[in-house]
């Protein structure tokens, strides 16, 4: 009887020992914020709101050139013979199918730049993030939009938007 009351005491002892030891560190990473607010992620958002305002304004001064196309031609309507309405109304509407294209691709590179200095921006945190796992000893970093709570100290988005910021300065999206 004496040793199985050992041997329970013991057991228990080595399990609550290795259950101590068995700690494992997870971390919390708001990605969104990384990328918006790093120095990069910042002149890329720049770059490219900068760059949709430009084409707003273009294509805003082009769609009121061809509204008043539109009222000057309906306005001589009466005037012009039934061939030349006709001409100047497919004419008209060559250039407003032009514009529409014109202003679907512009805003199309901006989408597509858009993506790729997501892309760019994610390629390079994948290695900062690998270093600062093994040099911290973190066992998983989990993304702040699936998490519901957790303690500030848990919380590495300063220092990886510090360390990218060393990183990667700037980004070219040319």
């Amino acid at each position: 009887m004496k040793y199985i009351v050992r041997f329970i005491v013991v057991t228990l002892l080595i399990l609550n020992c290795t259950t101590a030891f068995a700690e494992e560190k997870i971390v919390i990473l708001d990605l969104k914020y990384v990328l918006n607010q790093s120095k990069a992620g910042k002149g890329a958002q720049d770059y490219l709101k900068k760059s949709f305002e430009n084409n707003g304004k273009k294509f805003t001064k082009i769609e009121q050139d061809l509204k008043k196309e539109e009222t000057d031609l309906l306005s001589k309507k009466t005037v012009m013979s039934k061939e030349e309405y006709t001409k100047k109304t497919d004419s008209l509407r060559k250039k407003v199918i032009d514009y529409q294209s014109q202003k679907r691709a512009a805003f199309d590179l901006i989408a597509q730049q858009r993506a790729k200095a997501r892309e760019s921006l994610l390629k390079k945190i994948d290695p900062i993030l690998e270093t600062y796992i093994k040099d911290n000893n973190i066992s998983l970093i989990i993304d702040k939009n699936y998490t519901v709570g957790g303690s500030g100290n848990n919380d590495i988005t300063k220092a990886i938007t510090d360390l990218l910021n060393k990183e990667l300065p700037s980004l070219k999206l040319n």
